[in-house]
């Protein structure tokens, strides 16, 4: 969709963004009240935050709920390949005119006033869905939640606080225990909040904010369970036994999210929510870039018995997450392709991957946000990666002995959107 009207006016507004970012809620809130208020005429909303998951568990609430006949509307950054994929309206991505539409309006409304992009793309989404009938609405935290442009939702029916890791320090803080009272801050007084396996500090925060607030923690392995079964997995919370399949996502930091979205619906507790429900949705649910298998033109540039991956994890615990997969890959060699974004702890990242890879090769795509030079990335691997510098030079150079392999790229979503582009088959 290069070239259309919405990029347009968002190259627009990215003009108006304030020259220093104070972390608030006053700029969008004067732009919904001279757009009437939509955050106010929203469906049942399910409020997510956290370092890893989030994206994942909003793709199980959404196949869970449209499983059992609801329609769902579902706000997500970033995108990968194209805007659109932000705004889903019940249950179809936004169409362009529909979309420029709003972004015009909300252009006009906010007039020459200081506002960051994203605080713009967020008043866009609550317009769209205050207009669009549906039954739920799955909204997807940008950046913490305490200041993020989506806590302007005063009554969510559910939230969710997905894994927490180091991340963007730069604006949480440099503790896990700083990360979490941000990521805290959509907590609502009398709203339940699903929540997984936390380090330490993070769950002393979370807990400690949640009885401030009165906002009820369900914690994983005290108020509910998850574990793998031979049929798939197992959910557990109080008398309610699940016997599921296992999710359509990949890697088993997936059943914790997969837990964290039934928890968060059961605590909502819709009429519509039952069994048959869960099980189609974790079955049907889909999320790009998170350990996606690509068919593509990249995937047949390489041997038939090789099988090439992308997976957008980024930081310390997007790479245990990983390393985790790569253990379960054993019966193969796996190489891995990174790039990354200059923002992030590359050391960090790394550090689990290295022992579990046949070879490393850091990359740096052209048309990739902020890419984070290869040299950066073959030092942060104390020597042992080499130079793609692409990702289709780096293809090109691995080894072939004729053994079957695997393929992650992995290290960054903006790196994650350039491959799915490179992949895409023409139609």
């Amino acid at each position: 969709m290069s070239g259309a009207p919405s990029e347009t006016i968002l190259a627009r507004l990215a003009q108006l963004h304030p020259r220093l970012i104070d972390l608030s809620l006053d700029r969008l809130q004067r732009l919904l009240a001279k757009l009437g208020h939509p955050e106010r005429h929203l469906p049942p909303v399910v409020h997510v935050a956290g370092t890893n998951g989030k994206g994942s568990t909003c793709a199980f609430l959404r196949a869970i709920a449209e499983a059992a006949g609801q329609r769902v509307h579902v706000f997500t950054s970033p995108h990968l390949v194209h805007f659109h994929e932000r705004i889903r309206l019940a249950g179809r991505l936004v169409e362009e005119p529909m979309l420029t539409a709003a972004l015009a309006e909300a252009e006009a409304a906010n007039g020459d006033a200081p506002i960051t992009v994203f605080e713009m793309i967020t008043a866009v989404g609550l317009l769209l869905f205050s207009r669009v009938p549906a039954d739920l609405l799955v909204l997807e935290v940008g950046l913490g939640g305490r200041f993020d442009a989506t806590n302007v939702i005063d009554r969510p029916v559910a939230t969710a606080i997905t894994s927490l890791s180091m991340d963007h320090m730069e604006f949480l803080g440099n503790t896990i225990g700083k990360i979490a009272f941000e990521k805290a801050g959509i907590l609502k007084p009398g709203v339940p909040c699903a929540t997984g396996r936390q380090p330490e500090q993070a769950l002393t925060t979370l807990s400690e904010e949640a009885a401030a607030r009165g906002a009820p923690l369900l914690i994983r392995d005290r108020d509910w369970a998850v574990e793998p079964s031979r049929a798939g997995m197992t959910y557990r919370a109080g008398e309610v036994h699940l016997d599921l399949p296992p999710p359509a996502l990949l890697g088993a930091h997936q059943l914790e999210n997969a837990g964290i979205a039934i928890t968060a619906l059961r605590a909502w507790g819709p009429s519509w929510l039952d069994h048959r429900a869960v099980a189609a949705g974790l079955v049907a649910a889909e999320w790009p870039g998170r350990l996606q298998r690509l068919h593509g033109r990249l995937a047949v540039g390489l041997p038939a018995s090789w099988e090439l991956w992308l997976d957008g994890g980024h930081n310390a615990g997007g790479g245990a997450a990983l390393a985790a997969q790569l253990a379960a890959w054993r019966d193969r060699p796996v190489h891995l392709i990174i790039g990354m974004k200059g923002s992030k702890a590359v050391e960090e990242f790394l550090a689990p991957l290295l022992p579990g890879a046949t070879s490393i090769w850091a990359v740096a795509e052209p048309g990739q946000y902020q890419a984070l030079p290869v040299a950066r990335i073959v030092a942060a691997s104390g020597g042992i990666a080499q130079p793609g510098p692409t990702v289709a030079a780096a293809l090109a150079a691995l080894p072939r002995n004729g053994s079957p392999a695997r393929v992650l790229i992995c290290g960054s979503l903006y790196l994650a959107g350039e491959v799915l582009k490179m992949d895409a088959l023409p139609r």
